[in-house]
């Protein structure tokens, strides 16, 4: 008998097959994989089976749509992988005990017989389901990077892009790095060295849930109790009570003071004593703060100190840099000098691109003082992450590297040669192709795009060159190095004035080494797992372009049926559908494509000394580097990690200080005071609790959209009038009137 499996082992066994070779060779060089994965496998056990197929299908469909419907949203929740790796476990077992055991032929397939149930639902499948997952939510992205270039030609700039267009740019951007990637597998995969730190945190947790659970509260009955606290608990905050997801008790007490406003504001201000009882505003941006080290936990709230407390108030109370009291001091609009919102379409010309009679009428753009320190930090995490890990990693990174090409295969790399490799052809022919599809959109689709055939190619190439090195850095340190803001900085330099052009080359050339690394990744968990390559590459491709299609049809769908959908300035107060992601994502496009980075951080802009910021950036972990050296004894000085301390804040905006404070004591409380003092609960129900808050919130939002969103029906009372800190985003300088604001 057979289950519906293409792909079968070369050989064998009925027994596990567990390795033959010396001791010291059945052991992984790596502590934490020795730890972590086991040195056996069962070669026989069915992988391609109707369960993994229906359960991965549903889950990759279902995420898809829930993400994408969630990243309008004010609180973009994002469900990722986890959520379906515990849900799908107890309806596995369910299938497996209810679905027939007939066996039955396929016309075509031979003698080989098939059945819907062919044993005991098993760890493999449920990995496969979970790649699946994992491709619906974009590998925890939450939904295809590309989308946000037809939201903001639809949404903001109000122009037009058709279905065909939108659906090429963003399969083409999700799947061109996996032809180069595949063919990488053999130097930062099968090598023991290359070991991937995140993986084991799945690795882990598959064990756990596959072990034997017979206490009284079991895993599953916990996920469904949960899952029902959750849905039932939103629909609080997210129709009876909107307020409570920004408890900012400052605004309700000094309801006519600005600076009182802008200090208390957690939508809008710093945050402080800023509180939420809505999990979607905790888990937004950031992710589960359960699923989150401790130890990360402390040092984001380090950076988010020096930056948000710190910096922010030097800047804009004590130092008044780029006139920064003529703003709003937490904002991701674009302004004017006289403190009032710029008028993008208006600079914009027929053939969409800049118009500079318009922009010399409107001025020179100005952003918010956190805005502005958003980039200049952004910058130094740039240069911070490179010598960090030059100086912290590079002997390391350089000694595995050499010995990926010396080294024996452990006996890891040895079980995965029971499978059928995946042919070079493969991803020859994948990397081809969807080069060729890219280059036709360019070429025939180019009045939608911008982007000439030469920009493809450049992007490619950089996308190229910079993958085997950052993967090399994510599977030894567990860091990533970003290009989006390069991508976007070098194309702006080079073709300004075209702000989808810029955009499109920052996809092409960021999400093609996002794509590349995060399908590396998933390789080497399948490669833990003992997973057959050539389902690996099937769930993963298969599950892009399901996931992409989705989201391009969701996004399509709301964009067309949501009235001033990402028009916070025409939404209701009480409107989920502000888009802060998009909103970033479009100045962005302004600011290095449109206006291009000359006229903002260069000599025809105003926040040129943000530059230095690279240089400070670079020169930082130097300095922690020499005393490191200087005084070895003292074993904080490593744990400085100023690629996380200045990265920080990298998500604000969009995040907010509300999205920080929660996501930092509801961390604390579980990742420090739970797991320390209730390890036994932590290590039973952190995962599950964490899954069962996503899911439950998820399908209360979708409810509450189609029940009664669509209908355009609500409340209207003080708790659905938003976090009434209307003040917070008032200018402080004299003489400056903006609507609903007193002037100084």
């Amino acid at each position: 008998m057979a289950s519906l499996e293409l792909q079968t082992p070369h050989s064998s066994t009925k027994d596990p097959e567990k390795p033959t070779a010396d001791e010291d060779e059945d052991i992984s060089p790596i502590e934490e994989v020795r730890l972590t994965v086991t040195n056996t496998d069962d070669p026989t056990l069915p992988v391609w089976t109707f369960r993994m197929w229906s359960l991965g299908l549903v889950s990759c469909a279902l995420l898809s749509f829930l993400n994408q419907f969630f990243a309008y949203r004010t609180e973009p929740l994002v469900i990722t992988q986890i959520t379906v790796q515990v849900a799908t476990l107890p309806i596995g077992h369910f299938l497996a005990a209810v679905l027939p055991k007939t066996q039955f032929r396929i016309p075509g397939s031979g003698s080989k017989m098939f059945s819907l149930n062919p044993g005991p639902f098993n760890m493999k499948e449920h990995v496969l389901i979970t790649i699946f997952a994992n491709a619906g939510s974009a590998f925890g992205s939450g939904s295809a990077y590309a989308v946000g270039i037809v939201t903001i030609i639809k949404a903001f700039y109000g122009r037009k892009i058709s279905f065909l267009a939108g659906w090429l740019l963003i399969i083409t951007t999700q799947v061109l790095g996996y032809g180069w990637a595949g063919l990488l597998r053999k130097y930062v995969v099968e090598p023991a060295s290359m070991w991937w730190p995140n993986t084991l945190v799945q690795v882990s947790l598959f064990r756990a849930l596959h072990e034997k659970d017979e206490q009284r509260m079991s895993r599953a009955k916990f996920f469904v109790i949960a899952l029902i606290c959750s849905f039932t608990w939103y629909l609080v905050p997210g129709f009876l009570i909107p307020t409570l997801s920004s408890i900012s008790w400052i605004c309700w007490v000094f309801s006519k003071s600005v600076t009182a406003q802008q200090i208390g504001s957690g939508m809008r201000g710093l945050g402080i004593g800023a509180m939420t009882v809505d999990w979607t505003v905790v888990a937004s941006f950031l992710f589960s703060p359960l699923i989150s080290p401790f130890f990360a936990i402390v040092n984001v709230f380090m950076g988010y100190v020096l930056i948000v407390y710190i910096a922010i108030p030097i800047a804009y109370w004590g130092l008044d840099l780029y006139n920064a009291h003529t703003f709003p001091i937490f904002s991701s609009h674009l302004f004017t000098s006289k403190g009032q919102q710029y008028n993008i379409t208006a600079i914009v010309n027929d053939k969409f691109e800049i118009d500079m009679v318009k922009y010399g009428e409107q001025g020179r753009i100005h952003l918010s003082m956190f805005f502005a320190l958003t980039y200049g930090f952004g910058f130094a995490t740039i240069a911070s992450t490179i010598t960090h890990v030059a100086l912290f990693y590079g002997r390391e990174i350089y000694d595995r590297f050499r010995a990926s090409y010396k080294e024996k295969e452990d006996i890891h790399t040895r079980l995965m040669r029971k499978y059928k490799d995946i042919p070079p052809w493969w991803f020859y022919l994948l990397l081809a192709v969807t080069l060729a599809v890219s280059l036709v959109l360019c070429i025939v689709l180019k009045d939608q795009v911008q982007m000439p055939w030469w920009g493809l190619l450049f992007a490619a190439a950089m996308a190229f060159v910079f993958t085997l090195p950052i993967s090399i850095i994510t599977a030894t340190t567990n860091q990533t190095p970003g290009l989006n803001i390069i991508t976007e900085y070098v194309m702006g330099l080079i073709y300004p004035g075209r702000p989808i052009a810029n955009v499109c080359f920052k996809v092409y050339g960021y999400m093609s080494m996002a794509q590349a690394v995060s399908f590396l990744n998933d390789f080497k968990l399948g490669h833990y797992m003992k997973i057959p390559p050539r389902s690996m590459f099937l769930v993963q491709f298969i599950g892009t372009i399901l996931a992409g299609t989705i989201n391009i049809t969701v996004a399509w769908w709301l964009l067309t049926s949501i009235d001033n959908i990402c028009q916070d300035n025409l939404l209701p107060p009480d409107s989920p559908w502000t888009c802060p992601g998009d909103r970033v994502f479009f100045d962005a496009s302004v600011i290095w494509g449109l206006v291009g980075p000359k006229r903002i951080f260069g000599s025809l802009g105003n926040y040129m000394a943000m530059n230095w910021f690279f240089l400070g950036g670079a020169i930082g972990p130097v300095i922690v580097w020499i005393f490191h050296k200087l005084f070895p004894t003292q074993s904080w000085i490593p744990l400085i990690n100023l690629p996380v301390l200045l990265g920080a804040t990298a998500m604000m905006p969009p995040a907010t200080a509300v999205n920080y404070n929660s996501w930092i004591i509801v961390g604390t409380f579980f990742n420090f005071f739970i797991f320390r003092y209730k390890k036994q609960w932590w290590q039973r129900y952190n995962y599950i609790l964490s899954a069962a808050l996503d899911a439950g919130v998820a399908f209360m939002a979708v409810l509450l959209y189609f029940s009664v969103g669509m209908e355009e029906k609500g409340l209207d009372w003080w708790g659905t009038a938003g976090e009434h800190c209307d003040l917070a985003t008032c200018p402080t300088a004299k003489g400056i009137a903006v609507d609903g604001c007193p002037v100084n």
